[in-house]
């Protein structure tokens, strides 16, 4: 049996396969479909600083391949987190890493400063690249910006932390760079693409936002380039995300460079997907001859 164990900086996963923020809710929502055990680590969805209702419906749309959606980061602020949904998830036999997203830099950095104290996670992603909030910023647009904020939560923070980070940018490795050099221990790549849908018979929006997050099959071979590109030039863990629903993905990202996943959209139409990944995943790597999943990380040819 390979060890499936992996590293992230800091961080120490018993196995590469998570699940992603605003797909598993907080756990709870999944009793009865997935053995929490058997994943490398919980991803609960994002918190805010001070609860937030969230966009306007309708919030989600199916497309081709994948999904829209434009929730807005709706929840009851990380106080609510702290108080109510933290006790449970410290209860679950597997990693826990809090997401959170702040409208400016003194936000995340107090936020990261309220979770230091707490017990029950492990680490910290720090949502720099929500596309879809009203008024919000995309923060991982800008190097300097995303340096920042990473520089500024790991000087309150003694958890590791993931930076999460966008692909609407003409190239992800300057700012993937930036988080690196910040003090981030893994950066996440990536969250959703921009896009729209629309009724031209009702000539309007389908969405309540205009536009919102692609996710699912369809953004898989544009977020594996991207993983595999920052591979190649940045030295920092990598966690891959998007479109990733079967063993085959997972392991397409890990030879991309990516040291573990995050499995977002297919926990919507299939949750039990994981499941089945983390049973296939010893085999996978086992027929690729190595003894460990690291042994297979980034090797791609070329």
């Amino acid at each position: 049996m390979p060890d499936m164990s992996v590293t992230l900086g800091r961080l120490r996963l018993a196995n590469p396969i998570l699940v992603a923020s605003g797909t598993f809710g907080y756990a709870r929502e999944m009793i009865g479909l997935v053995d929490f055990s058997k994943l490398g680590g919980i991803i609960p969805k994002t918190v805010t600083r001070v609860a937030r209702a969230g966009n306007p419906p309708p919030r989600t749309v199916e497309t081709a391949s994948g999904m829209l959606n434009a929730i807005g980061l709706d929840n009851d602020g990380i106080e609510h987190f702290i108080s109510h949904h933290l006790p449970y998830l410290a209860t679950l036999p597997t990693a826990i890493i809090a997401n959170i997203a702040g409208k400016t830099e003194a936000e995340f950095t107090e936020m990261a400063e309220m979770l230091a104290g707490v017990k029950g996670i492990v680490a910290v992603e720090l949502n720099l690249s929500c596309p879809n909030v009203a008024g919000g910023h995309d923060f991982a647009t800008d190097p300097k910006v995303t340096a920042a904020i990473v520089s500024s939560v790991r000087r309150v923070c003694p958890f590791p932390i993931i930076a999460k980070l966008t692909p609407n940018v003409t190239n992800v490795v300057p700012i993937a760079q930036a988080a690196a050099d910040a003090g981030a221990d893994a950066v996440s790549l990536i969250n959703t693409f921009v896009g729209m849908a629309i009724d031209w018979r009702k000539r309007r929006a389908v969405l309540g936002n205009k536009t919102g997050g692609l996710s699912g099959p369809a953004i898989k071979p544009l977020a594996l380039r991207i993983v595999w590109q920052v591979s190649r030039a940045v030295r920092v863990p990598i966690i891959g995300v998007g479109g990733i629903s079967t063993i085959d993905d997972v392991m397409e990202f890990l030879v991309a460079g990516a040291s573990a996943v995050q499995l977002g959209t297919v926990n919507f139409f299939d949750p039990t997907a994981s499941m089945r990944i983390v049973e296939a995943l010893p085999g996978a790597v086992a027929s690729l001859g190595a003894t460990s999943v690291r042994e297979i990380v980034g090797t791609v040819a070329g």
